[in-house]
């Protein structure tokens, strides 16, 4: 048997890529899954044979061919013999530039991965790229990553991609992965990529339903903004993409790719309430009081702060509210009514940000 280090360890490293992120995955060519038990790998994969190496823990697969059988990245059969080559394997990788594999220092490169890593190109290696729908958010998902090389798509995996869409292949993708390259993708410092790329082939109106007819699907600066951030917190980038949207639209498509309570609850409120807070002073007490308190921004203050954080990124001056919230966060309760306390508290937090209205008039 002989075992390669295959995809994006090779990969990154051609592009001097330093990444502790990336893992090693190793493809073995010549041996079966009672030879790897044998040697102490454990087996994981369930749909075709994937085992952990004994000591480092590392995934070591099994050379395969595919065939699709059925809709979406689950279709498939795979043939797992001996005789199935290292080419073989490399043919039914996703991209060219994932489709390397390096033994003892030595490449191998059957499909020009390496001139497409010189040149910037994501290109599929076969037809069978469109065989997956999964390759599509992927490939969006690299050219998010590796925009800073000046990354490109493929007139050819362009066209390929929007056959996909027109198919309804896409259509077979699932909410959880859906949402896992996006959290991917928005942790990188160029998001807009990936926006760019879904939209380019149609297949955002497809991943994001509810949101395809809002202007920042189709406009280069609303993506470009992402990049402009500074801030590689995807929940944060996660906000502010949907700062545009109605709270029912952001609430629908969470439920839609199945994303975390966290991000779901941020976008809302950011949503609801970025007016709110870029107009402060001419709101009324009670308003800017609701807003503290819908925002429940004194018991969850590090999701306040969060909130506070995507409303600088949108250009909105928080001082003030900083400085609310500090005065509201430290009333001397003692010193209240305690006959209705919770009235008490309540008029307490009027006053003081009635002061402060006048203080800034």
């Amino acid at each position: 048997m002989k075992v390669y280090l295959v995809g994006g360890a090779v990969r990154d490293r051609l592009l001097g890529i330093s990444d502790s992120n990336t893992e090693k995955d190793w493809v073995v060519v010549g041996s079966s899954p009672d030879e790897m038990l044998d040697l102490g790998y454990r087996q994981v994969g369930k749909e075709f044979p994937v085992f952990l190496h004994p000591g480092t823990q590392e995934e070591y697969a099994l050379a395969r061919l595919e065939r699709k059988v059925g809709k979406g990245y689950k279709g498939f059969e795979f043939d797992t013999s001996k005789a199935v080559t290292l080419e073989q394997d490399l043919s039914r990788r996703d991209l060219t530039i994932n489709a390397i594999a390096e033994k003892d220092g030595e490449l191998f490169d059957p499909f020009n991965g390496q001139d497409d890593l010189n040149n910037g190109l994501l290109k599929h290696v076969s037809d069978a790229f469109s065989e997956d729908p999964v390759r599509v958010l992927r490939l969006a998902r690299f050219a998010a990553r590796f925009k800073v090389f000046g990354f490109k798509v493929a007139h050819s995996t362009h066209r390929l991609m929007k056959d996909m869409v027109a198919s309804g292949e896409v259509d077979a993708l699932t909410p959880e992965r859906v949402f896992k390259e996006l959290e991917k993708a928005l942790s990188y410092e160029t998001p807009s990529a990936f926006f760019k790329v879904l939209s380019a082939c149609g297949a955002d109106t497809r991943v994001f339903p509810m949101l395809g007819n809002n202007n920042h699907t189709t406009h280069d600066n609303e993506f470009e903004f992402l990049d402009r951030l500074n801030n590689n917190n995807p929940v944060i980038k996660f906000a502010v993409w949907l700062h545009n949207e109605t709270a029912h639209a952001i609430e629908q498509l969470c439920q839609h790719i199945k994303c975390p309570k966290e991000y779901t609850q941020l976008a809302v409120l950011t949503s609801q309430w970025q007016t709110v807070a870029s107009q402060l002073e001419q709101q009324s007490a009670k308003d800017i009081l609701t807003f503290f308190n819908r925002t429940d921004a004194l018991r969850r203050k590090q999701r306040f702060e969060q909130l506070l954080t995507i409303f600088t990124l949108l250009g909105i001056e928080v001082e003030p509210i900083k400085q609310l919230h500090n005065q509201l966060d430290h009333i001397d309760i003692a010193s209240l009514d305690k006959s209705n306390i919770a009235e008490a508290i309540q008029n307490e937090k009027l006053s003081i940000i009635a002061l402060f209205l006048n203080s800034t008039k």
